[in-house]
């Protein structure tokens, strides 16, 4: 059993060390995704080796507690600055469909400035189109086998300012608001290494910089707040993760929960709010905030 603990601790050091290095290499935002289990893993077994080498577990428990403690402000941080002028409704549709009369009601009801959607499958199609005969202006583009993304709004977007980054999934859209011209952006990113997530990333953060004026940032990014790939598109776009972390994506059959959809704005000052699954496997998010 000894020899056991000891084992964990030792991985579970490792591991929750690799997690800060996605800056370095990839794997690392992929580890960083569960941060949490490496460090509960590495806390309970400092615990546990405390008697008789209480140097080295303590050593490690208040590494534990570095390491989590990003995560735990993120979870526990109080929206900031009040409602904000501005509304963003943030969703993932799931490809294969859901409640679709629920979700457009829940987003008309709401009646946001901008509307970013990931998945827009066939199936879903229905869901993008009726949004877009009461919205001003919209984009559509498509990305892969799971569905497109979309940005929608109720200002009028700038002539010759909509673009798909090519099969990269992002839909832009440059529109124009009382606070002045506004880049909306809807993201999908695929799953992290080894699958596409770095390369994808590495494109698009280049396009995103190119862009002048604000930029707002709604989608599934398939990756956590304190991941280096977040880093990049905060740096990219000048804007930050608005309000408090939640988590988003449920797994179904499990009870694995993550935190991989967000809403950046400049400043990342606002209210975030969760909406409803409705038949998705991610909740809404709704973003209020000042441009």
């Amino acid at each position: 059993m000894r020899r056991l603990i000891w084992a964990v601790f030792w991985v579970s050091l490792v591991l929750l060390a690799a997690s800060f290095g996605g800056a370095v290499h990839p794997g690392g935002d992929s580890l960083a995704v569960f941060r949490h289990w490496w460090a509960v893993s590495l806390g309970i077994s400092s615990l546990l080796l405390l008697r008789g080498h209480w140097r080295i577990a303590a050593l490690c428990g208040f590494a534990t507690v570095l390491g989590a403690a990003p995560m735990a402000i993120g979870y526990l941080d109080a929206n900031r600055d009040g409602a904000g002028a501005y509304a963003l409704y943030q969703k993932n549709l799931r490809y294969d469909g859901g409640d679709r009369a629920g979700i457009i009601d829940d987003i008309l009801t709401i009646a946001p400035d901008f509307v970013t959607l990931e998945e827009v499958s066939r199936p879903n199609r229905v869901i993008f189109d009726t949004l877009a005969k009461q919205f001003t202006s919209s984009l559509y583009c498509d990305f892969t086998g799971v569905g497109g993304v979309a940005v929608l709004s109720k200002w009028p977007a700038v002539a010759g300012a909509r673009t798909c980054a090519g099969q990269r999934g992002a839909a832009v859209m440059q529109v124009r608001t009382p606070a002045g011209p506004v880049w909306v952006v809807a993201v999908h990113l695929h799953w992290p290494y080894p699958h596409g997530q770095p390369r994808q990333v590495a494109r698009l953060v280049g396009e995103l910089a190119a862009l002048e004026g604000p930029i707002v940032l709604g989608g599934d990014f398939n990756m956590v707040p304190w991941s280096a790939t977040l880093r990049k598109f905060e740096r990219a776009t000048g804007s930050q993760r608005a309000g408090r972390v939640y988590r988003t994506f449920v797994h179904k059959g499990s009870p694995l929960r993550l935190p991989i959809d967000h809403v950046l704005v400049p400043g990342g000052r606002g209210v975030l709010a969760l909406r409803p699954l409705l038949g998705s496997d991610h909740f809404g998010l709704l973003a209020r905030f000042d441009l």
